[in-house]
């Protein structure tokens, strides 16, 4: 087995590297050569010589993704994993390059002859994009935009959730799934927006429609929304008609640079605005148009959000891997340089959320989808548009939860002319309750934490039941609230204040009204005595007690409220 090509491999890299080999290599012929195998190992596996001829002519990261979506190379296991550990050992410096010694290329030479790796350079996959004309014009952002959503509706239907979100959840538990973690997101942009029955949205960049059709089903809102992919249009149209929410909601083919000459609201500006991981295709030269759109689009007291991916202030963002197989013309920044551009045409800056982690639990979730359905994924877009797909999630899951990428929710105001913002004080007005368990989406009450003495039930303190006729959300209840309750008995004395003083004199619990009042000193000329109640409780006490139920009837549940004899 030592004397495979993987010897020879192992031999030719060592000499690229200061320091031992740090991997496993298994070559086309079977033979295995490198670092000993065990846990946090992993095994690059070089299906054919081709692999290692991309390598040659393209070292580093391209040439990396070019022999993985042609299927000449592999990671043996768990990709994610194996991508995981390879960081790892680059963090640390276990990797580290170097150029060959002089005295060592005959041998490299010798050995690239025997392995056969002299040839003309590989061609790159037909899944890189090839996009031509100037960046970030409307007709190349077209073509780029084409050519993601190629896949087609059916890919990403198997890889999203029902809504068909294609943006980062908001995961309030660890128990929830991806289609909550996506209504999580979603109901938080629309509190954060204080969308309402007859409020007007314009989402900019709305995708598969699932912020627009939530808004306008869950809150009444009136929604406008703009897309420049035709695909994504159709699949709008069709979910509005079945929802039927054609009244509601309207989606356009345009561009964002178009907004403001094609997008009138019928009486003026709009009362939100949302673009939600659009911002990175707009470009840096183009960003202020961006910025500028969103802030002319929004009445005065208006609010605008933005999600939008980051990078860190050192880390490169997207990448070559993105930049040639998956979108084109990306740019993140670091979200201090965002909320600059944002701030410049007027907008006040509100709230950043910053949800990185919240990407990390989402994309794994894509990537198990996608692993679970892979062969039905290879039949819509083949074997190597899978693998592409594949590497890029797996990539992109570890560039956020390494902190090289981030995404960031935005909330912006635009201020009136004396300055107010329309916003709440603190953040408790738009905040998502956080699922404790599945259940309570199943429909099950979940267990209530606290001791049975202290719960409190829909029915009152302490397990005794109240009838719905008389208990706290009942009419009389409703009636007793609102200073119209029950006919007021003579000497009670008329009005609210009279009302509520009979009130709490009849609702007086047993054991209160049986107990005789203290004196706060001694009567004049008697020694002080401590009160002592009557005998037989009271006649208050006794009352009571004949509208208890009787012996024998312990397993029924009665009303708690001393005037009433109904059975819960």
């Amino acid at each position: 087995m030592g004397a495979g090509a993987a010897a020879r491999v192992a031999g030719a890299v060592g000499a690229f590297l200061d320091g031992p080999l740090p991997v496993r290599i298994r070559a086309w012929d079977g033979s295995e050569a490198g670092a000993a195998p065990g846990p946090g190992v992993p095994t690059v596996v070089l299906r054919s010589r081709r692999a290692l001829r991309r390598l040659l002519w393209q070292p580093g990261e391209m040439g990396l993704a070019h022999a993985y979506v042609s299927g000449d190379l592999d990671v043996d296991g768990d990709l994610a994993e194996g991508l995981a550990a390879m960081w790892a050992l680059v963090r640390s410096g276990t990797i580290a390059p170097r150029r060959p010694r002089v005295g060592e290329l005959p041998g490299l030479a010798a050995v690239a002859l025997r392995l056969g790796l002299v040839g003309p350079r590989p061609a790159a996959p037909p899944e890189a994009i090839r996009i031509r004309g100037r960046r970030h014009s409307g007709r190349r952002d077209r073509d780029v935009i084409a050519h993601h959503y190629d896949a087609g509706n059916a890919f990403y239907a198997l890889l999203l959730d029902d809504s068909m979100a294609y943006s980062s959840g908001y995961w309030t538990s660890e128990q929830s799934t991806l289609a909550q973690a996506q209504h999580d997101k979603l109901e938080l942009i629309c509190r954060k927006l204080e969308l309402a029955p007859g409020r007007r949205l314009l989402d900019i960049g709305c995708g598969w429609g699932s912020l627009a059709v939530h808004a306008a089903r869950e809150h009444g809102a009136r929604v406008r929304a703009v897309t420049i992919s035709r695909e994504q249009r159709d699949h709008v149209n069709a979910r509005i008609r079945a929802e039927g929410l054609a009244g509601q909601v309207q989606v356009d083919l345009l561009d964002y640079r178009d907004v403001a000459e094609r997008i009138t609201a019928p009486d003026g500006p709009f009362d939100a605005v949302s673009a939600i991981e659009m911002g990175e295709h707009v470009g840096e030269e183009h960003y202020p148009v961006f910025a500028a759109t969103l802030h002319g689009a929004l009445r005065p007291g208006g609010r605008a959000l933005v999600q939008q991916m980051s990078r860190g202030v050192n880390a490169p963002g997207g990448g070559a891997f993105i930049e040639t197989y998956v979108t084109p013309d990306m740019v993140m920044r670091p979200v201090g340089d965002t909320l600059t551009h944002l701030a410049r045409t007027g907008l006040e800056v509100r709230d950043v959320h910053v949800m990185r982690e919240h990407y990390v639990t989402t994309i794994r979730a894509w990537l198990a989808a996608l692993e679970e359905r892979f062969d039905e994924a290879a039949g819509l877009v083949g074997e190597r548009g899978a693998r592409m797909w594949r590497l890029y999630l797996a990539g992109a899951a570890l560039a956020f939860e390494e902190n090289r990428m981030g995404v960031d929710q935005i909330l912006l105001a635009r201020p009136t002319d004396r300055g107010r913002s329309g916003m709440p004080v603190t953040r408790d007005t738009w905040s998502v309750p956080a699922r404790t368990t599945i259940a309570r989406d199943a429909g099950v009450r979940p267990r209530d934490p606290r001791p049975p003495d202290r719960r409190r039930g829909r029915h009152g303190r302490g397990g005794l039941r109240r009838h719905p006729r008389c208990g706290p959300g009942s009419r009389a209840a409703r009636r007793r609230r609102r200073g119209l309750g029950p006919r007021l008995r003579r000497g009670h004395g008329g009005g609210l204040r009279g009302h509520r003083r009979a009130r709490d004199r009849r609702h007086r619990r047993p054991h209160d009204r049986a107990r005789p009042r203290r004196r706060v000193g001694p009567a004049p000329g008697r020694p002080h005595r401590p009160a002592q109640p009557r005998e037989g409780g009271g006649p208050a006490l006794r009352r009571d007690a004949r509208r208890r139920p009787p012996a024998g009837r312990g397993d029924r549940t009665w009303c708690a409220r001393s005037t009433c004899r109904r059975r819960a």
